[in-house]
This record gives C-alpha cells, sequence and structure tokens, in this order.
C-alpha cells in the first residue's frame, strides 16, 4: 500500500476482518488485517477490534464495497 493506510472498519474478530479483506481484495482493493493480539496467538487481546486496513487511494471503494455487502445481508424478503 502506498502512503499510510486508513481504517475502513473495525470488527470484533480478526476471522471477520479475514472474510472483509478477502472480499475488498476479490474487488481489487488492497486490504490488510491489523489487531493488537500477538500475530493471532492473543485473542483476548482484541478488544479495540480488528481493524481492516486499505489505501487511501482505495478508501472510497472500499466503503462502497462494504455499503454494498451490509445491503445484501440486510435484504432477507
Amino acid at each position: 500500500m502506498d502512503g499510510a493506510p486508513v481504517p475502513v472498519t473495525i470488527v470484533a474478530s480478526r476471522t471477520e476482518a479475514e472474510l472483509i479483506a478477502g472480499l475488498l481484495r476479490s474487488n481489487g482493493v488492497r486490504a490488510a488485517v491489523s489487531a493488537d493480539d500477538a500475530g493471532g496467538q492473543d485473542p483476548q487481546l482484541q478488544l479495540q477490534g480488528v481493524r481492516v486496513l486499505v489505501a487511501a487511494e482505495d478508501e472510497a471503494l472500499a466503503r462502497q464495497l462494504l455499503a454494498e455487502a451490509e445491503a445484501g445481508t440486510e435484504d432477507t424478503s
């Protein structure tokens, strides 16, 4: 990623963050997961959440993709 990465979401677990990062990557957005959990060895340290980071230039697209994914999960008709 060029420049400082920006968080586009903060979630409760590394697993959820990896799924979101995978969604973004599959749509051409470079994404990374950041957590203060000793490299996944101490998940109880994730008290402040797990961040999904993208390059600043990809932030708008990433937020759009996340909004579309969220809207798709809410449509249960």
